[in-house]
């Protein structure tokens, strides 16, 4: 039955005061969030390596993990995980070549480093694609998938779900980064808790239901009876390709993916800005680790639904109203078949993943607002407590667009390849100009222009390239699309530089000293890299 009990409520209500009451305490501890721009932004050398990491990672997991990568292991297989895997070394290298040339130089937003780097013109142009893209497609996908999942589980409206994750995540965005980064560390506790709470139900189920020996034998079976969901490179025959292409992923878009959204974001990035390299990197290795769980508690859930779905299991559950199936109910589906108190744990987890990111999200949306717009263009006088109050009416006014836009996502079948697919319309072009800028001082402003004005058009014009030549052309899978759209974008780039004079047109500076390892941390990668290999050896 769709509906929570008294036991799951109480649950419930135990994670919502603890989250709640630690938030004030940590927001009490240091009132200068009210005054003071790079507390309330940055939480500038207050956030430990374990809190930036969990922060990190409770940023990134939200509605469209549980939900929406449930649904795609659900609908394509453990394939999906590569989205998580990959982004385990993304955070490596983030943290290797990225992040000191941030710290050293003082960056504490984006547009800050590409107005240093090359002029404002490029600053403000990136940063209203940042600002679109975080509002219509991140913030509003997570309060409709949030509010949706919500609605499946509880039985609760979707606009009260939606009003609900709101003021939740506005309680916690209001009290400024370090609020956000300290209550993070519960919330990935409590999403990870209840994730593999969810987990193991659903391979007990597996193995009840198909007659196995135990949680342990629930694997095998899912191997036995869906095969073709446990290989991690598609072959051109494959009805996902288009997806999730072949080896394109290990070689091609998924890098550039990746590479942007943790290198090149400030909702991610932020996080580790206000502190020291040791600290901001130790605490991007420690989110890689947790990156490798993620699949775990989002993907085996979502195939063990398939398996069960094959088998004769929930199909008035897996289908919409006009009888379609909806690979994103997998996760709501399994998650009804808790017990009463676990099933408030699951939900505890799932609502925490949504808040953490819509707080995250919100605040990064807040500090490039403020930081780059209203005290560069609106308001360059502004007081310190002046561009707080401006940060959080930012944070509500944001927050009220996505909700009134969020109900227009019923349309799609799987949300996380939707949103995969449309930020990767600007993503190419971003990493283009932040790899080039950050590693060739001769990259000129008028290269770096060039590539934001056409990265959206090139996108568009590969995305219809088929139907523009009257289906002359194959249809190119968005991930092929990305990285065709990258190397042309830094070919332009390239070509422009070269053809101005020569001479540093650069305020960042970039020394090999920045780039020297401590010697656990070069283990700690060593061992993240060797078990992601191993993963893709076993499941290739």
């Amino acid at each position: 039955m769709n509906h929570l009990s008294v036991n799951d409520y109480i649950v419930f209500c135990i994670y919502f005061i603890i989250v709640s009451g630690y938030g004030y305490w940590v927001y009490q501890r240091k009132k200068s969030v009210d005054k003071n721009v790079k507390d309330f932004f940055l939480a500038e050398g207050s956030l430990t390596w374990w809190a930036i990491g969990a922060s990190i990672i409770a940023s990134n997991i939200s509605a469209e993990h549980f939900i929406g990568m449930s649904g795609s292991g659900f609908a394509m297989g453990l394939a999906i995980a590569s989205y998580e895997w990959i982004a385990a070394a993304t955070l490596i290298i983030v943290a290797i070549f990225f992040l000191p040339v941030y710290v050293k130089n003082k960056i504490y937003t984006m547009p800050q480093f590409l107005a240093n780097r090359y002029n404002g013109t490029v600053s403000s142009i990136m940063t209203v694609f940042w600002l679109l893209t975080y509002v219509l497609v991140n913030l509003t996908s997570i309060f409709f998938l949030g509010a949706s999942a919500i609605e499946t589980i509880s039985g609760v409206s979707f606009n009260t779900c939606i009003i609900g994750l709101a003021v939740f995540a506005l309680f916690i965005t209001l009290g400024g980064m370090k609020v956000i980064g300290y209550t993070d560390v519960v919330q990935v506790f409590i999403l990870i808790a209840g994730g593999l709470v969810t987990c193991y139900l659903a391979m007990s189920l597996v193995s009840d239901k198909l007659h196995g020996t135990g949680v342990l034998d629930a694997f095998s079976i899912l191997r036995t009876h869906a095969d073709d969901h446990f290989h991690m490179i598609f072959t051109k025959d494959n009805k996902f390709y288009d997806e999730l292409p072949g080896i394109s992923l290990l070689a091609g878009g998924m890098w550039v993916n990746n590479l942007n959204y943790w290198g090149c974001n400030q909702y991610i990035v932020q996080r580790a800005l206000g502190a020291n390299i040791n600290t901001g990197r130790n605490g991007l290795l420690f989110a890689a680790f947790l990156k490798l769980l993620i699949p775990v508690i989002v993907v085996i859930p979502g195939i063990a639904a398939y398996v069960l779905y094959q088998q004769g299991f929930f199909q008035q559950e897996m289908a919409d109203a006009a009888g379609h199936i909806k690979p994103d109910h997998a996760y709501p589906v399994l998650m009804n078949l808790l017990p009463s108190g676990l099933k408030g744990l699951a939900f505890a987890a799932l609502t925490a993943a949504i808040v953490a990111s819509l707080a995250g999200k919100s605040n990064s949306i807040a500090t490039i607002f403020t930081l780059d717009i209203y005290k560069k263009y609106i308001n360059k006088n502004a007081s310190e407590r002046k561009m707080v109050i401006i940060g959080r009416w930012a944070v509500i006014i944001s927050s009220l667009i996505a909700i009134i836009i969020a109900p227009a996502l019923r349309t799609f079948d799987q949300i996380y390849q939707f949103i995969q697919e449309y930020v990767g319309f600007i993503s190419p072009g971003v990493l283009a100009i932040f790899l080039l800028g950050l590693f060739w001082k001769r990259t000129t402003s008028t290269a770096a222009l060039v590539a934001a004005l056409i990265t959206i058009p090139l996108s568009i014009i590969l995305k219809f390239l088929p139907q523009l030549t009257a289906g002359m052309v194959e249809p190119i899978p968005f991930l092929n699309r990305m990285m065709w759209v990258f190397v042309i974008t830094m070919a332009v780039m390239v070509g422009i530089t070269l053809t101005a004079p020569k001479g540093e047109n650069s305020m960042v500076k970039v020394n090999s000293q920045m780039f020297r390892l401590s010697t656990p941390f070069a283990v700690s990668s060593v061992i993240i890299c060797g078990i992601l290999a191993a993963l893709y050896i076993v499941f290739w």
